[in-house]
């Protein structure tokens, strides 16, 4: 018990860093959250900082959700006795909820989508580049962010299960189906975190992406 909490503690310090507000502030000098849409995210890093912002803060985002999986994996191997799927499990969802609440800068976060993406890399290699490929056609036919990253989401839950394989933690005689509720709870979060993305492309007016700029 004591080290679901404790790895709860570390991965949700590990997504209190927000890295888009770091790095608005360093090259940009301002806080990211007061631009364009305020949030705290690598789509509104592009928009109001350029694509160099944009991709340092994409790439620090989902080596979090790394970060995150691969400290599980190190505690789950140091306490033998522990369940290894649900401590990979509880350091997936805290890091989310430490990007979407930080507590070093005023529980105000980002989305969780890149986050996201290197804890499902991490934890399945094969649906992690599933969700993402999915995301990316999406993204490149509509133009919007919002889109690939909320259907990805959703495509998580429905691959566990029906993939059986390549996960990092598995255990024996276990199906991929008992990553269910985690990919549940973490494309909740996630599609929470867009809800006002979703009432926009609803009403048929979400912001569009540029790619020429």
């Amino acid at each position: 018990m004591v080290e679901y909490i404790i790895m709860a503690i570390i991965a949700y310090l590990i997504g209190s860093i927000n890295f888009s507000v770091i790095i608005s502030k360093k090259i940009a000098g301002f806080d990211i959250r007061e631009k364009g849409s305020g949030n705290a995210g690598s789509t509104n890093m592009l928009r109001s900082v350029g694509k160099k912002a944009a991709g340092i803060t994409l790439l620090c985002d989902i080596l979090k959700g790394v970060v995150a999986i691969i400290i599980s994996i190190i505690i789950g191997n140091i306490v033998k006795e522990t369940n290894q799927e649900r401590l990979l499990q509880i350091a997936g969802i805290a890091v989310v909820i430490g990007h979407t609440f930080p507590v070093f800068f005023g529980f105000k976060g980002g989305k969780g989508v890149a986050t996201s993406l290197g804890i499902l890399l991490m934890t399945n290699w094969k649906i992690g580049l599933i969700c993402l490929v999915f995301a990316l056609v999406l993204i490149l036919l509509t133009r919007m962010v919002s889109l690939g990253s909320c259907v990805a989401s959703i495509l998580f839950p429905v691959l566990t299960v029906f993939i059986n394989d390549s996960y990092t933690i598995l255990t024996e005689g276990k199906q991929g189906s008992s990553y269910l509720i985690y990919s549940i709870i973490l494309a909740i979060i996630v599609l929470y975190n867009h809800r006002t993305n979703i009432t926009r492309l609803m009403n048929g007016t979400e912001n569009r992406i540029n790619f020429k700029n």
